[in-house]
């Protein structure tokens, strides 16, 4: 990711215009507050692996680079990046109308709404039922007993609050269309309630623990889902950050992912 400061004029509040995927993409995001992407989402946007013309909803997209992130690689993909604040909303819409992302921007749109919204309220806003071949998410993971950052932006995107992952999930279950898959990086520690949210709503699931280097614990884990799935849950063998333990150089197979030039692929 390479950054380039610059200042809203009209509103006096900092903000960066960072590169992704060597420069295939770039977002405004704000400096000094507030959530700014950066690897999860990445890893998250590989997770789609789909060359078919495809409909993605990004819940809880931030300033969008999970969903602009899967436009960058898949020529063919449609992006809906859903954000319920409306700062990190317009960080969204300015992504999309920079000169860099102006052929993602034909296949992108912001939705300024409640992931959690149920029923005809979440179909009003434009989610309706059965209309997505993919959902992903990088849902607020923080434990509330963590140290709280005094951003209150910063501080929504980041911290869980009680029955997150059902109540993300069971958006995502009303969204997908049957057989399309459910992605979602979190925090192992989530990984119980993740898949009890799950439940009958998506099957297969696919999970992969990723590891700073061998030996590590795992930090993130990524899963995906199929809604309708009724096969078992798979452990894959697990991703290692840096493959050497010398180097913060990322393993060739985490670069491409990092960079867009991979998906990575379920097994099934």
């Amino acid at each position: 990711m390479v950054a380039t400061r610059v200042f809203d004029q009209q509103q006096a509040v900092p903000e960066t215009i960072d590169a992704f995927h060597r420069g295939r993409f770039h977002l405004v995001q704000p400096v000094g507050r507030g959530h700014r992407a950066g690897m999860d989402a990445m890893l998250l946007a590989s997770l789609v692996a789909d060359d078919r013309p495809v409909r993605v909803a990004d819940l809880g997209a931030g300033a969008g680079a999970a969903g602009l992130a899967v436009a960058s690689r898949l020529s063919r993909a449609s992006i809906i990046l859903v954000e319920r604040s409306p700062d990190m909303a317009e960080f969204a819409r300015k992504s999309l109308t920079l000169p860099e992302n102006v052929e993602l921007a034909t296949r992108s749109a912001v939705i300024e709404a409640d992931v959690t919204l149920t029923g005809r309220a979440r179909a009003a806003v434009g989610l309706a039922d059965n209309s997505f071949d993919h959902v992903i998410m990088n849902p607020p993971f923080n434990d509330p007993g963590d140290r709280k950052t005094p951003d209150a932006l910063k501080a929504e995107a980041h911290a869980m609050t009680g029955n997150l992952f059902e109540s993300w999930i069971r958006t995502a279950g009303g969204i997908t269309m049957s057989g399309g898959q459910l992605s979602l990086i979190a925090r192992p520690q989530s990984i119980a309630e993740i898949i009890a949210a799950c439940g009958r709503r998506f099957g297969g699931l696919e999970i992969t623990a990723i590891h700073p280097r061998e030996g590590e614990n795992a930090t993130r884990i990524l899963v995906t889902g199929i809604k309708g799935s009724r096969a078992r849950l798979q452990m894959r063998a697990p991703l290692l950050m840096h493959d050497r333990p010398d180097s913060h150089a990322f393993a060739p197979v985490v670069d491409s992912l990092n960079n867009g030039r991979a998906g990575y692929s379920r097994l099934r």
